[in-house]
């Protein structure tokens, strides 16, 4: 006897919802589809999808986080795929949300801290979605700064004369006053805070200082020299763990609004530098969350202008990825959003990122009026300007760089050889990842105009300095030129050349 298929029990908790959203099946369907498009994914749902939902069927792949967002965006309160009865998915979705308040930022930042400090390898795996880039950049642009960041502060402490009197018991006048009572295990969030545990660790709901912040400015700027010279990969694991146990701390901490400010701002910044170095080992989903989050916790601080530098970080990922469109709309809407009221140099490196991706697309006109405006820019900066910490990088030798790009992209190549000779000339020895990257769209320029023999010997200078890197990126480039190689393989400058690239491994 042919035994029946288990029954499914219907979907309460779905329906339940479905009610208070006011969706009909095929509302909610069509606004899946919607919400799958962002994402890159051409969904097909209709309102039987909806009905099989309601009857017990699982949806598979990252339809459930779909599905919670749309009600997450409708009801105004998030919500996971469990609040919904259906089963979690993998960590696809996760991460390109751009969360309403600074307490779910946290939550999402946080949770992404906590599973790339994990063994969780497919993290690591996640593919780059250029439609994962619309909604983030369009809720920042549109978005405001948020009213309030402060946590757990207490109530502002009456000044001691305008305190009705009480009965005191006698103390010595040169005792200290005490103007709070002293630290309680388990007490609630607008407890006077703990003080630091054994070993120096932080404890949860602790105030957080002004040393605690120059603390993580200083980290960012450690890991930022290290990533420079030796690649994301050498120490991109490290400042991840520092994310999670110190920095993540501190966000759920005890702070006023001004510390606030200045914590989200840092923990913006190194958010980044997480998604940076992730980008550099050829993480790009990962990196895209990251990105994606550091723009969120700059609107928690308030910083405008920073947000344009997030921006423009995900624009030169998309650059790398060949997503020249993508990569012009991001520079465009950074532009916008800090407006005219920008540092010189600050302005040039956004115009500098429209260029790089007008230079993808083969737009040369578009391109070089671009860099024209960059150039401009950098030229009307004084040496008195205030320039952010995170802008002082885009000097002359940056700028030559950003030309010698554009150049090699529209196969301009004399161009791109004397802007890249330039930028080689200018630039110190310790931003070595950013010299190899130069060196070889030198050696692409060169090959370019057919010098083949000075093209393969800058080609294998390069090749021998990324391989002293923990950089996917300067060995990509190696790579990128080895296939324009290709139509002069039986050469002898070629041969050469891959005898010395062979010696390095």
């Amino acid at each position: 006897m042919t035994e029946r298929p288990a029954q499914r029990t219907p979907n309460r908790q779905l329906a339940a919802l479905i009610a208070e959203a006011g969706f009909s099946n095929a509302g909610l369907a069509r606004r899946v589809d919607q919400l799958g498009l962002e994402h890159g994914l051409d969904l097909r749902y209709d309102k039987t999808s909806v009905t099989r939902w309601l009857r017990g069927q699982q949806p598979r792949g990252t339809t459930p986080a779909l599905i919670a967002e749309v009600f997450t965006r409708r009801l105004g309160r998030r919500l996971t795929a469990q609040d919904l009865g259906l089963d979690a998915c993998a960590p696809v979705y996760a991460g390109l949300e751009f969360a309403g308040t600074p307490e779910e930022a946290i939550d999402i930042v946080g949770g992404l801290w906590r599973k790339d400090s994990g063994s969780h390898a497919e993290l690591r795996k996640i593919a780059f979605t250029p439609a994962g880039l619309v909604v983030p950049s369009r809720d920042w642009l549109i978005g405001r700064p948020d009213d309030k960041v402060a946590r757990g502060e207490a109530p502002a402490r009456v000044p001691l004369q305008a305190r009705p009197a009480r009965p005191a018991a006698p103390q010595h006048p040169a005792a200290p006053q005490l103007t709070a009572p002293p630290a309680r295990v388990g007490a609630g969030p607008t407890a006077v805070p703990r003080q630091r545990g054994q070993g120096g660790e932080r404890g949860p709901g602790q105030r957080v200082t002004g040393g605690d912040i120059a603390a993580l400015r200083s980290v960012g700027e450690l890991f930022r020299t290290l990533d420079d010279r030796y690649g994301g990969g050498h120490a991109r694991q490290a400042l991840v763990r520092y994310l999670e146990h110190e920095c993540e701390p501190m966000l759920r901490g005890t702070y006023g609004e001004q510390t606030g400010r200045r914590l989200f701002g840092a923990a913006a910044d190194l958010t980044r530098l997480a998604g940076w170095t992730s980008f550099d080992i050829a993480a790009h989903g990962l990196a895209q969350r990251y990105f994606v989050q550091a723009l969120r916790l700059s609107q928690a601080a308030a910083d405008r202008a920073y947000g344009s530098f997030v921006l423009v970080t995900m624009s030169r990922q998309a650059v790398y990825l060949g997503h020249g469109r993508e990569a012009v709309q991001l520079a465009r809407v950074a532009q916008q959003g800090v407006g005219s009221g920008a540092p010189p140099v600050v302005q040039a490196l956004l115009h500098s990122a429209e260029a790089r991706g007008h230079g993808v697309l083969g737009e040369v006109r578009a391109s070089t009026a671009a860099l024209v405006r960059a150039e401009r820019a950098l030229e009307a900066a004084k040496s008195g300007d205030e320039v952010p910490y995170w802008a002082r990088f885009f000097d002359e030798a940056q700028l030559a760089d950003e030309f010698g790009h554009c150049h090699r992209d529209l196969q301009q190549f004399r161009a791109a050889a004397q802007h890249a000779e330039r930028s080689l000339q200018l630039r110190p020895a310790a931003l070595a990842r950013s010299r190899v990257f130069c060196r070889v769209v030198l050696a692409s320029a060169r090959l370019g105009l057919g010098e083949l023999d000075q093209a393969c010997q800058l080609a294998a200078e390069a090749a021998g300095q990324a391989a002293e890197m923990r950089s996917v990126r300067a060995l990509e480039y190696v790579r990128d030129f080895e296939r324009r190689l290709e139509p002069y393989k039986d050469a002898p400058p070629v041969r050469t050349y891959r005898d010395k690239v062979a010696a390095l491994g």
